[in-house]
């Protein structure tokens, strides 16, 4: 089983650079894309192959995530409990043996100033994950807006104090390791230079001047059956990449 996430800045955008051949091609058996900023899911997607879960934003243009599966979900369900979703940040496919778990967390935003709603968000997800975790085991995926360790950036010093790379973040992150949730990607790849987002500005992506702020994670329970985590950092049409997980489950 293959499984994809892209956080795609835009699906409108995307359609017009290959999204959906880029589909076709990969094959995948799920794909989960964060940002789609629409609040007009798009029915003229050509993947009559899988089925579509949108979860947009009230704000026009803003945020929003989607799953598109082949196999229909036992569930389907929009956001975490008793937490507000107006901004389409969760949607969680339930199948027989697992849950998958599409995220786009908040970003702290420049200067700093959401990163107390953002860690109060932070909280509240792991506490729904863990309440998910107690009947089958989980997978999240997504745009997680956090650098795990200095290895996760290329320029880790001169970013301490900056939104996805502050203490406050990076502890938040340490909170899913200790509630048993692993890091895919380095379970396979532990070297430096991986990035999956490079900003537009300064010829970054040319030069790999990036962050690695798309994960898979899994339930520990899980790990056995991972087969390989990688990052699509050849394929463009956004200022992050695509990801891919395998499983042999």
């Amino acid at each position: 089983m293959r499984l994809i996430s892209w956080n795609v800045n835009g699906i409108k955008a995307i359609l017009q650079k290959g999204f959906v051949e880029f589909v076709k091609n990969k094959n995948p058996d799920i794909v989960c894309l964060q940002e789609i900023k629409t609040n007009t899911p798009s029915q003229i997607l050509d993947l009559s192959e899988y089925k579509q879960y949108w979860n947009t934003a009230s704000k026009k243009g803003y945020s929003g995530t989607a799953i598109f599966t082949k196999e229909k979900p036992e569930n389907i369900t929009y956001g975490m409990d008793n937490f507000p979703d107006d901004e389409g940040r969760v949607i969680t496919a339930e199948y027989e043996n697992y849950y998958l778990v599409n995220v786009y967390t908040p970003n702290s935003q420049r200067g700093l100033t959401r990163l107390e709603y953002r860690m109060s968000w932070d909280s509240k997800f792991l506490e729904y994950l863990n309440s998910l975790n107690e009947n089958k085991p989980v997978i999240f995926c997504g745009d997680l807006n956090v650098a795990h360790k200095e290895i996760d950036l290329r320029n880790p010093k001169t970013n301490k104090k900056h939104a996805g790379f502050t203490e406050e973040e990076r502890m938040g992150f340490d909170k899913y390791v200790e509630n048993n949730y692993v890091d895919t990607f380095r379970i396979f790849n532990k070297e430096p230079d991986n990035y999956t987002w490079w900003s537009y500005m300064h010829n970054a992506r040319a030069k790999n001047i990036g962050w690695r702020i798309d994960y898979f994670c899994t339930s520990d329970s899980l790990v056995d059956y991972v087969k390989n985590s990688i990052i699509m950092d050849e394929i463009y049409g956004s200022d992050h990449c695509p990801i891919q997980l395998e499983l042999d489950y």
